[in-house]
């Protein structure tokens, strides 16, 4: 596994996300988080509500996990590397977000709107109202992480995938404003979270894999000494 492991960073993941936070930057300094959050809540249809409730899903643990043991059917994943850096690589961005979310205890629309909230578009279907926690949202920070590692670990020839990955990651982050779940910031910062804190931990694991590997080499030619 450690071979095949490439630079720690897909472009095609990266390129369109630093588009992303450019844009994203841009929109915040341009427009409240009023304007942002009624812009996307309140243009829904019927096949949105089903759709986006199906794909933010897939930035919480129920999403996330059958994802990585399902890539177990790999005989290239079926290993301690790839199981120690899926865990890693997706567990402290989710435990970050935890934490930040208890420290800023900011309010969620429903909260934030208060008696005036009648106007956001919920569907009884999605399940309770949520008001408190907000920032950063965890759903963000768990799709692009898990996007995000996914694209450093495509076999050679597939990293153009990463542009895939990418949009699937920001539809799911679309999804958690449609639900009235999260005001644009939230989703905003925890992409960066998300991403930003996965890149690191596999940057970490690929210099400590590859620390190992020589270390075992080492080892072994002390015990071993090569013929000559």
């Amino acid at each position: 596994m450690l071979r095949k492991v490439r630079a720690f960073y897909n472009p095609w993941f990266i390129v369109p996300f630093l588009l992303w936070m450019m844009a994203g930057a841009i929109l915040l300094i341009i427009y409240d988080r009023d304007i942002l959050f009624r812009t996307v809540n309140l243009h829904h249809t019927s096949f949105l509500d089903s759709a986006m409730l199906f794909l933010t899903n897939f930035g919480d643990a129920v999403g996330i996990v059958p994802i990585l043991l399902l890539l177990l059917v790999f005989q290239s994943c079926r290993n301690w590397w790839y199981i120690l850096a899926a865990i890693i690589c997706n567990g402290v961005p989710a435990l970050l977000v935890q934490v930040l979310k208890w420290i800023f205890d900011a309010p969620r629309p429903f909260q934030y709107y208060k008696a005036d909230a009648n106007w956001i578009h919920f569907n009884p279907a999605w399940g309770d109202h949520l008001y408190d926690h907000s920032f950063p949202s965890g759903h963000s920070a768990g799709v692009f992480s898990i996007c995000c590692f996914l694209s450093m670990i495509l076999p050679k020839g597939w990293g153009i995938a990463g542009i895939g990955l990418f949009i699937f990651g920001t539809l799911v982050a679309y999804s958690r404003m449609y639900l009235a779940a999260h005001f644009y910031l939230d989703i905003y910062v925890g992409s960066i979270l998300g991403t930003v804190t996965t890149i690191f931990c596999f940057a970490l694991m690929r210099h400590w894999s590859k620390r190992s590997f020589q270390i075992t080499a080492r080892t072994q030619e002390r015990h071993h000494p090569p013929l000559t």
